[in-house]
């Protein structure tokens, strides 16, 4: 297998003021609000994932059927192991190579995930962002925090801090501007079943690479 490069590594590190407004982001979560906040493909919302509260506030923001579910985004391992009841062994290969980065695993969700996070089904996707304030955000934040694209059910997400205060105004509670622009695209998201990987969508990371980095089929 091939070592992990830097793939990421347009991103700046973070600044001193960066930094202090991802830790008033991090006030706005506890406080039950929404943040926009940039990852390695577009803008995403977070809110609090055991605040049911403000997670229905999410899904009528963005027009969402709730029986669609809402990703996770971890920082570490442990929060990991917080919100899944186990971790298949076709994921660890997978973990290992692409984590952090775009690519969304889904799991069993453990029973303290509340069900409107999963949409009914019980499980849960989720994933790790190597983008520095996601990872910072995450991380400072002490939880899981939902990562849905910032944007209205079926339309285009915003890129930019502009794109999100173009589209939300005062609808969101804070926005973490980094002053850069996102790639406009998602992650990709697989699945285990009986039969073994599936695709659920392909999206920044190719089936190509996973196959070729990891010599398995999907």
């Amino acid at each position: 297998m091939r070592k992990k490069q830097n793939e990421f590594s347009r991103f700046h590190p973070l600044s001193h003021s960066l930094k202090s407004s991802i830790l008033q982001a991090v006030d706005v979560i506890r406080r039950g609000g929404i943040v926009a906040f940039p990852t390695e493909t577009s803008y995403g919302l977070a809110v609090d994932p055991y605040n049911v509260e403000a997670i229905e506030r999410l899904y009528s923001l963005k027009g969402r059927h709730r029986s669609k579910p809402l990703l996770l985004l971890v920082a570490n391992h442990a929060q990991l192991l917080d919100c899944v009841c186990a971790i298949p062994p076709l994921y660890k290969p997978l973990i290992a190579r692409f984590w952090p980065g775009p690519l969304t695993l889904i799991f069993q969700a453990k029973e303290t995930i509340p069900a409107i996070l999963t949409g009914g089904s019980k499980t849960i996707a989720i994933r790790r962002s190597p983008h520095p304030v996601a990872q910072f955000f995450v991380e400072s934040a002490g939880i899981p925090l939902t990562a849905t694209s910032a944007n209205f059910s079926q339309k285009k997400p915003a890129l930019t801090a502009q794109d999100c205060l173009h589209m939300f105004g005062d609808l969101v509670d804070y926005i973490i501007d980094d002053g850069q622009r996102g790639l406009n695209g998602f992650s990709t998201i697989l699945a285990v079943k009986k039969e073994g990987l599936i695709v659920i969508r392909e999206g920044e990371l190719s089936l190509k690479t996973i196959a070729r980095e990891l010599d398995i089929g999907c």
